[in-house]
């Protein structure tokens, strides 16, 4: 029976009141964090402490004091150990807890550390009892397995601490000051508390990855570690094909309502982040990314300018680091969002690499991270395409600017590199926007290229048929094993 005008005005009048705008908020709060929960694949973690670490001046000695502590074990995952001075200070120390009994391991990545580690480095480091595993060695069964690579960096001891960042272990980090060469810029953290077991958790998926899983016990520290402070975060362990933060980045970007503040090593983005940072921008948010302007690879420089044009359009800001190198990969996001790993703004990190990122919402790293970017931001030079199109925050000094008029190894950074060409090509034929001066440059020099192509062919056919020939014949045995194989195993369980 329908409840009269009368009945619902006593109803309505019983009721205790509701602040609907605290409900609203408190939803909007549990909504946001369900959805990057579902979007990165990583649960929010309370209970953590976080230290913020800027360069190797702070993440090295850091590193190695976990490492001189360790009583159990030790878990080392790097793209690039180098077998300079510093890569062999690691292993010294490394080598010093296995003569004690610790329990280390260690995964390298194959294609990082060809031509910069040399494999008497490896073999010193398992006859003194540490165990080392590559990852993703070439196969003649894989024959674009190798576009998949190991891009993490990170340290976990004890199931105690772990560390996080986006550098790798070399001099590079430290810089030559005999020979006044600066150290690269990078970032890191250092976490305590029950996060540090998704680290070890990371660790543990790349090590079955590249053999026998970890012994039972020792995935994800043994067992539930105490709170140990009151940030609270997300362990992001992305792996080939998941597109997690992918998905996480795009939601940011999406959510941001002040600002959104990126630094990138070899920035890629594709079209739908793209527009996402566009959408941000004219909706009034204050967005900002930060590269380097001198790279270890020459040609990404040029390749990454060629993106900057649709940014500065729509109002995004675009700065370029003074320094010798800018290798950190982090984001800020309003006064409570912040992101630091090894992930790069690219194809290559979002879908074809192992990457690890620690999220962290708290406003006091939050705060921490806000003074870290604007510091940088004093040795940078803001890029625009015209003085008089100059986006500047409202009340903010204006940096100097750059304006665009000209334009200048890691499997990851090449992938990054064509899917910069592989853009401005697109848009070339496609004609769906202006191209500059910038990416004219490089309209000439793929042209250039296809046309010495081209005659090479006319002139010389079997030197472009044979390869093509080869590599035919070989994804036709790969596919033929690989079927012959499957309809075995099928008759089998038959």
């Amino acid at each position: 029976m329908e409840m009269t005008r009368v009945d619902r005005r006593r109803a309505q009048a019983a009721a205790p009141e509701i602040d609907h705008q605290q409900v609203s908020w408190r939803d909007l709060r549990e909504s946001a964090n369900r959805a990057f929960s579902r979007a990165a694949g990583a649960p929010l973690i309370p209970g953590n402490r976080i230290r913020l670490l800027k360069d190797a001046a702070e993440n090295y000695p850091a590193w190695l004091e976990a490492i001189a502590a360790a009583r159990k074990h030790i878990h080392l995952e790097s793209y690039i150990i180098y077998g300079d001075a510093t890569g062999r200070r690691f292993a010294d120390a490394l080598l010093q807890k296995a003569a004690e009994g610790v329990c280390v391991r260690v995964i390298y990545d194959w294609l990082g550390g060809f031509g910069k580690t040399p494999g008497a480095f490896w073999e010193r480091l398992r006859a003194g009892g540490i165990q080392v595993r590559c990852f993703n060695r070439p196969r003649l069964d894989r024959p674009l397995g190798w576009l998949s690579r190991d891009h993490r960096k990170m340290l976990a001891v004890d199931g105690q601490v772990g560390y996080v960042s986006g550098l790798c272990i070399g001099m590079a980090w430290e810089g030559l000051p005999a020979k006044k060469i600066e150290p690269w810029r990078d970032t890191g953290v250092e976490v305590h508390g029950p996060a540090v077991a998704d680290i070890e958790k990371a660790f543990a998926q790349v090590w079955a990855m590249t053999g026998e899983e970890l012994p039972d016990g020792e995935e994800g520290a043994g067992g539930i570690i105490a709170p140990a402070g009151t940030a609270s975060l997300r362990v992001v362990a992305n792996i080939p094909a998941t597109a997690g933060l992918f998905r996480l980045d795009q939601l940011v970007a999406a959510l941001a309502r002040e600002r959104l503040w990126l630094t990138d090593a070899y920035y890629a983005g594709n079209t739908p982040y793209v527009q996402a940072l566009r959408s941000a921008a004219v909706d009034g948010v204050d967005v900002r990314l930060l590269v380097p302007n001198a790279t270890d690879i020459p040609v990404v420089k040029a390749l990454s300018r060629a993106g900057y044009r649709t940014l500065l359009e729509s109002g995004v800001r675009v700065f370029e680091w003074n320094g010798t190198m800018l290798h950190a990969k982090t984001a800020l996001a309003d006064r409570h969002w912040a992101r630091v790993g090894s992930s790069n703004l690219n194809i290559s990190s979002w879908l074809g690499n192992c990457e690890l990122d620690v999220v962290v919402e708290d406003e006091h790293f939050a705060a921490g991270m806000e003074a870290m970017y604007l510091a940088d931001l004093d040795n940078a030079t803001e890029v625009v395409l015209s003085r008089k199109q100059r986006v500047l925050a409202p009340g903010e000094p204006p940096h100097p600017a750059r304006t665009i008029t000209s334009g200048s190894g890691s499997a990851g950074r090449a992938a990054a590199g064509a899917v910069r060409i592989g853009h401005a090509v697109g848009a070339a034929f496609t004609g769906r926007r202006l191209l500059g001066q910038i990416e004219a440059r490089l309209m000439t020099l793929i042209g250039v290229l296809f046309l010495l192509l081209a005659a090479l062919a006319l002139w010389l056919p079997a030197l472009l048929l044979y390869p093509i020939l080869f590599l035919f014949a070989w994804f036709g045995l790969v596919l033929l094993g690989r079927g012959c194989a499957l309809y075995l195993k099928s008759k089998q369980k038959e």
